[in-house]
């Protein structure tokens, strides 16, 4: 078998003894105390919405907030590149199931950066779009020309398109390749990839690559550069625009600033929680500790282990909605980021996530009634984290947004209550009549 139990390291990570059956988070009947302000929103109406309309999109954060799933929620949303919404509420650390009554809480703010996993693949993909507009690499060029391991029968076949579009055919990882003591230790994870198995031919089907794409285009990139891809990162994005945060991981000194993660709602079952394990390598309420680790903080983990705030994440997507440059300073070009947008599936079905899904080159579309970023957004893009983080652009209605949680559900009664606060951004942002997509 491919899968079989956690390494050590990752069996160390001890559940909460005292966990409600169904996994919820007390939620007070006055949430005024745990509510917290940014202090950059602007008037709604100078970016064409209006003040009512923001607070009925807040309200719609705070009822799904009453859930109790989240211990912590926060929302930034911007408009045409100035924040009209930027809120906490709950507790990054000490208000989850599990954790004594009378345990430390510290409250979140919008100053709190939460690991956002998953739509760490945007913030990579940019990275890998990046070095294309440079010539570094190009996206058709075969996985196998950067990394030896890959030059073998069919795996030769993977191309680095492949791989950002999820159609690679490598979606689950090796037994043992999250093993915490080892997360650092590159030669090991080289030898990890090589052990992969292929699942179907590359470029043949969509089958989401939760972890094992990140780890291969990190690997390209350093090939490409000579550096590990949270330098270059940091280099030629992050710094240019004084991000504080939206790194792969985090320093040592940060980690106690970061929101714990918690494993809440009911538990999934057989065949979702097996399909699960076999994409991310850990069951989900270890998959939620381990955020909290300082081996996996201190690790390089492409596809999952960023840390942002829900303002700079928003400002990341800002970047890409504004064609490239961001406050006078330009990063990337906007037909770099029309090429990313390219439409590599169109509702097809994902055969690990078992859903129907748009997928472009690292990030996943909207749609014209059903999508992931509420509806008629077909022209938005983004990514999501497990399980319930979201970040996307809708240049049609000049928005960057992002929704930041540390409960992490994977099934409940909230997600109409999710659905809601998604359908309402957009309601409450109408589209501009000819916006200049993606820059000049």
């Amino acid at each position: 078998m491919l899968f079989t139990r956690p390494s050590a390291s990752v069996r160390a990570l001890r559940l909460p003894a005292a966990i409600d059956p169904l996994h919820r988070v007390h939620v007070p009947c006055d949430l005024r105390p745990l509510l917290t302000h940014g202090a950059g929103e602007v008037d709604a109406a100078s970016v064409g919405m209006s003040a009512d309309g923001v607070e009925r999109i807040w309200r719609s954060a705070v009822r799904l907030y009453r859930h109790g799933v989240y211990p912590a929620l926060a929302v930034c949303i911007r408009r045409n590149g100035r924040v009209v919404l930027d809120r906490s509420i709950g507790w990054s650390r000490g208000g989850g199931p599990g954790d004594a009554q009378d345990a430390a809480r510290v409250l979140a703010t919008p100053r709190t950066p939460f690991c956002i996993f998953s739509a760490s693949k945007a913030i990579t993909a940019t990275v890998v779009h990046l070095l294309a507009e440079q010539g570094r690499l190009d996206l058709d060029d075969r996985v196998a020309a950067y990394l030896p391991e890959f030059a073998r029968p069919q795996f030769d076949e993977i191309t680095i398109d492949h791989v950002l579009s999820h159609r690679a055919g490598v979606p689950f990882i090796p037994r043992d390749l999250m093993d915490l003591d080892r997360l650092g230790d590159r030669e090991f994870l080289l030898d990890a990839l090589s052990g992969m198995r292929l699942r179907n031919r590359p470029g043949s089907s969509l089958s989401y690559h939760a972890v094992s794409g990140g780890f291969i285009l990190g690997e390209v990139v350093q090939a490409v550069t000579g550096k590990y891809i949270r330098t270059v990162l940091d280099e030629q994005i992050l710094a240019p625009l004084a991000f504080r945060w939206t790194n792969y991981g985090a320093a040592p000194v940060e980690h106690e600033l970061i929101a714990h993660d918690y494993a809440t709602g009911p538990r999934p079952l057989p065949p979702l929680s097996t399909a699960m394990v076999r994409a991310l390598g850990l069951p989900v309420p270890k998959l939620a500790l381990i955020s909290r680790d300082p081996r996996f903080l201190n690790a390089l983990v492409p596809a999952a282990n960023v840390v942002s705030t829900a303002n700079e994440l928003s400002r990341f997507m800002d970047l890409l909605r504004a064609g490239g440059t961001l406050d006078g300073v330009p990063i990337l070009t906007a037909r770099t980021i029309r090429r990313a947008l390219v439409e590599r599936s169109y509702h097809e079905f994902d055969r690990t996530l078992g859903v129907p899904l748009r997928h472009a080159s690292g990030f996943m579309l909207g749609a014209r009634t059903l999508g992931l970023y509420g509806p008629d957004t077909d022209e938005a893009f983004g990514h999501l984290g497990f399980t319930n983080v979201m970040a996307w652009a809708d240049p049609r209605r000049e928005l960057a947004v992002a929704i930041m949680t540390n409960g992490k559900p994977v099934l409940g009664p909230h997600l109409p209550a999710l659905w809601a606060l998604t359908r309402r951004i957009g309601l409450e942002a109408p589209k501009v009549a000819d916006p200049e997509l993606f820059g000049s």
